[in-house]
């Protein structure tokens, strides 16, 4: 299941995307988040009740602003959440 954080307004779609399949709660992302983004909770999709990366509450609504810091860095390489998945678990919609 694909678990989609964030909003969308005039100006576009402002998602950051979880693969919960794929998601192993290993923290990478949310260590490598420069801008304190993510988190880890309990992956209620997973029987085995395993932890999974979640955007936090208090960036769901503003992520266009949140994660714009490593937006340019996306023009050279992937950002930085996206690139310490090694699940490839991290898609941003914009």
């Amino acid at each position: 299941m694909k678990a989609h954080y964030g909003y969308k307004n005039g100006s576009g779609d402002f998602f950051i995307v979880i693969d919960t399949d794929r998601c192993n709660g290993c923290d990478d992302c949310v260590q490598a988040c420069p801008q304190n983004v993510l988190e880890l909770i309990e992956n209620e999709f997973d029987i085995e009740g395993d932890k999974m990366a979640a955007v936090k509450d208090n960036h769901r609504k503003k992520l266009k602003y949140s994660c714009g810091p490593c937006k340019p860095i996306a023009h050279t390489k992937k950002i930085p959440c996206v690139q310490a998945c090694k699940k490839e678990a991290i898609t941003h919609s914009w």
